[in-house]
């Protein structure tokens, strides 16, 4: 059991109480870390706004904290952006257990796109420039096949070579990246990055250790 489960029904109350006050525009969610990563969300409200639902996955930012390659501490008012364009300010609160383990969080997720459209306009006559998109976003995606797909495209974009053209070496690049990023923290995740790059898993296993230098 962990902290999420534990507290399900209070921190469901605390959720809709966000949402509702804050209107539809206004996701608010509920992660159990405690659970397999594509179905790690127990509870959310207002899910169109990136697409998801009760059962899908979390995204690329906190399989990072479970991977132990980012900090976990809690983030408040940052600027995210959907695979659609629409323009978030989030806040993730982390929870944790007696070990000091992060093992659920509660995220919300404020569509303001439609706000920096109005000051975008206001700027054009005072001249005082635009409202700056995130360089990183979150990757929210409604399942978690999705997010695979998107990370390991990212990781071979990164080498600025096709996927067919990937060196040995720049495939243990690719490999050691994704691991940074906690991608093998999803299952079946090295089947998948096999096919990706045309190689065995057992080939995937090799390359994770082997050294990138």
């Amino acid at each position: 059991m962990g902290y999420v489960s534990d507290n399900l029904n209070l921190l469901s109350d605390i959720a809709k109480c966000i949402a509702m006050q804050f209107g539809e525009n206004c996701e608010v969610v509920l992660h159990d870390l405690t659970l397999p990563y594509d179905q790690t969300i127990v509870a959310i409200w207002n899910g169109h706004v990136t697409g998801r639902k009760v059962g899908d996955g979390g995204t690329n930012a906190g399989l990072e904290i479970l991977k132990g390659s980012a900090s976990p501490d809690d983030q408040y008012s940052y600027i995210n952006a959907t695979p659609t364009g629409r323009i978030l300010r989030s806040s993730s609160k982390y929870f944790r257990d007696e070990y000091g383990k992060v093992n659920g969080s509660l995220c919300i997720n404020f569509d303001i796109t439609e706000m920096i459209k109005c000051e975008n306009t206001l700027k054009s006559f005072t001249c005082s420039g635009s409202s700056t998109i995130p360089q990183s976003p979150e990757l929210f995606v409604g399942n978690v096949d999705e997010l695979l797909e998107i990370m390991m495209k990212e990781a071979v974009n990164m080498t600025g070579k096709s996927v067919g053209n990937l060196t040995k070496e720049e495939k243990v690049a690719v490999v050691h990246t994704l691991d940074g990023k906690g991608f093998f923290l999803i299952k079946k995740a090295a089947e998948k990055l096999a096919d990706f790059l045309g190689l065995s898993r057992y080939s995937i296993y090799n390359y994770l250790n082997e050294s990138t230098h």
